[in-house]
Order: C-alpha cells, then structure tokens, then sequence
C-alpha cells in the first residue's frame, strides 16, 4: 500500500469526536461524587468528556458511562439512548455520520444527553446493546455485499472466528486486523485511470497480508450509498443558521446504490449524486431532451436544479469534481457503505421516491436492483464552506 492510500484510509479510522455527554436531569437521584480528571460537574448535573470514534457507535460507550453515571441512578433496568437537543439519536448509525449530519457548525465538544432509562421505542428500534450493534454492522454488510455481488455469500460464510475478529476489529479501530479479515470477503474495489493519479485503491490490502486474495477479489461497478438528506426551502449564510432537526422525518434516508461507469471520462461525485437524486437531477438521466426542455434551458439555475449547501463524508467537505472511486476507495466506513451528509437548497417542492428504513433490509436489498448514471470532470479536496451551485449542464 502506497502511502498516501495508507494515510486517506488511517484518516478515517483515526477520526474522533469529543463527547461532552450529560445524564439527563429525570435520571439523576443523588448529589455527584467528587469530579474524577476529565469529569466536570455542575450542581446536580453529571457531565463526562470522551473521544469516541467516527466509526463506532454510541451504544459501544455504555461500558465507560455505566460506572460514572451509575451511582446517580434510579433504580430499573439499563438501556442506554442518547439525544441531542431533543432528538433522539439513532443508535445504528456510526457517530461520525451523526455529528456532520446533525451540527452544520461542527461543535466541539460535542454536547449530548444520555438516557439509562425510558427508552423512546416509539422513535428507535431496540437496543440490547453491543449484541444488537454487531447485529446491525453485520447485516449492513451483508446488505452491501449484495448490492456489489448480488449475493451476500461470502458474508453469511464467514467462519464464527472471523466474524467475531473483524466486529473486534472495528470496536478496538485495528485497521491492519480489519483489512486483513474483509479481504476475504472479496467485496472488490473500484478504480478508473484518473482516480489512479489520486492514490488509486486505498482499501488494497498491505502486501504482506492475503495480497493474492485481495488482489484477485473483483472490482464492483455498484457502489452501497446511504444519503442522509436535508432539504431547505431558505438560503443561509453561515453554517450557524443550519436549520435544527427535531423530528427525524425532517431527514430523508436514501439507501440508493451508485453504478460506476467511467466510460473514458471522470464520474464525479455529482455525477454519483445526481445518480442518488433522479427527482432533482431527471437531466442525469440522459433522456433525450423534449421543446419544453429547450425551453427550461432559458430559466436561471436556481430555478431548474438545487443549490448543494454542504456536503460531508466523513467529516470532509470533498470538492464534487472529484473522482467517485477515489471517495469510495478511501472514505467509506467499514461496513462497506459510503456515508454521504447533504443539505441542499431546493428551488421548487419535489416529492421523493422512498427513502428507506434502516430496519427493513428486504425492501434494501431489493433497490440494489434498480440504479441510474451520469458524467463530468476533476479531482481534490477541500474543507470550505463555500457554496457550490450544480451547473446548467452536464457535459456529454
């Protein structure tokens, strides 16, 4: 592995947040003790500081909570919830994704209130902990798997031994460990020759570890994406104005596969957006253009396309000219799924096609079928907060 790949793919496994985390006022019965290094404590509220790590998963802290928190609490059962200003905040999806998903202005530390008791089962599905964590991670790889190979074979095979090493792996954010149990897996990469000039594949395997199986595992042109959508009908100047989340049906969840066809030019990571979104980018679909086309080619560009706000993938603003294999290869988590935060500015009222239910993984597997594709141009990446406007045109 060349050293930049090992850098972008070390990037994503090193990142962290800092948890500023408070135990809900109902939750707390007695005064606190004496405030332990990293502990701060105000009156009768319990507040404890941790980095916790964009892959992983909040319910993965209940071991480090449980004992500060624990004197404090009334008696009952554990089951641990977070929330962020209200929200609950949904358990199986990685932390990193939650915190560029929900705070525009990235907030450090990040403030967040943890439950042990009155579990909201009318807003998330059930959480027994680390074993429905693992379960949820397995089965999202399972659901990409299929959506590359049509099959989700090589994941249901995986000996007991691996499956128990790779979910370790992942906790513990042992990247050598990982690549060389998901090599296995021969869940293939994807490249073109313009990403090649960018660090090519990151998610090659170290030489020294299974390189003859990582090296002839496939290469997919189907790509699993999950598109957490904010739609705004008003513009905002700074990243403070971002609209607050109170409900989660505020946030389209778009479980919608990307095919990669590089046909001799760059396939951006608009074109791999608008592929997401046929219902803003119906031009992407390469239909031959009708009179009354033509004629829309007359109105301005914020009256026929959106205005993309902000883009993030793992905590990275990426320029959308850049190559979509090169975002894949280096930025996807490991449950093979590329995680994609968007706001965008929407012109006009537009219905969406379903978005989907991380709970229902039949309805999931079944839109791997169905997939759509487009074009355009260059690389780099960027961490701006710029505004970027989506073009009249795409280039053929």
């Amino acid at each position: 592995m060349e050293r930049g790949e090992k850098e972008a793919q070390q990037y994503v496994w090193d990142g962290a947040i800092p948890l500023q985390i408070h135990l809900h006022d109902s939750e707390v019965t007695t005064l606190p003790p004496p405030s332990p290094a990293l502990v701060t404590t105000f009156s009768t509220v319990f507040i404890y500081v941790i980095l916790a790590p964009r892959i992983g998963y909040l319910p993965l802290l209940f071991p480090q909570l449980k004992p500060f928190f624990s004197d404090a609490l009334p008696p009952g059962v554990d089951t641990i919830w977070f929330e962020y200003k209200g929200l609950p905040l949904k358990w199986y999806i990685p932390t990193g994704v939650l915190f560029d998903l929900l705070c525009g202005e990235p907030e450090r530390p990040w403030n967040l209130t943890v439950h042990f008791r009155g579990y909201p089962g009318n807003i998330l599905i059930p959480c027994d902990g680390e074993d429905s964590v693992k379960w949820s991670y397995i089965n999202s790889l399972k659901e990409a798997a299929y959506i590359i190979h049509g099959s989700s074979k090589n994941v249901m095979n995986m000996s007991h031994p691996d499956q128990v090493e790779l979910w370790r792996s992942v906790m513990s954010g042992k990247l050598e460990t990982y690549n060389c149990i998901s090599s296995k897996l021969k869940l293939g990469i994807i490249g073109d020759k313009f990403s090649g000039k960018l660090n090519v594949s990151s998610l090659k395997v170290q030489h020294s570890v299974n390189e003859t199986e990582a090296t002839a595992a496939p290469k997919s042109s189907r790509i699993p994406v999950r598109l957490y959508l904010s739609t705004v009908d008003e513009d905002f100047d700074d990243l403070e104005e971002v609209p607050h989340f109170d409900s989660w049906d505020q946030i389209s969840y778009i479980n919608r596969p990307v095919e990669f066809k590089s046909e001799g030019r760059y396939f951006t990571l608009l074109d791999a957006v608008k592929s997401i979104l046929p219902e803003f980018y119906p031009d992407s679909l390469k239909t031959m253009k009708t009179e009354s086309e033509n004629e829309n080619e007359h109105e301005p560009e914020s009256e026929r396309y959106p205005v993309i706000k902000l883009l993030r993938i793992q905590g990275i603003e990426p320029k959308m000219e850049i190559p979509f294999s090169w975002v894949v290869n280096n930025l996807m988590n490991p449950d093979y799924f590329l995680h994609i935060c968007l706001y965008i500015i929407a012109p006009k009222p537009i219905t969406m096609m379903c978005g989907l239910n991380h709970e229902d993984y039949s309805i999931a597997f079944a839109m791997a079928e169905s997939v759509v594709s487009p074009k355009e141009n260059g690389p780099t990446l960027r961490r701006s907060n710029r505004e970027r406007r989506i073009p009249a045109k795409l280039q053929a």
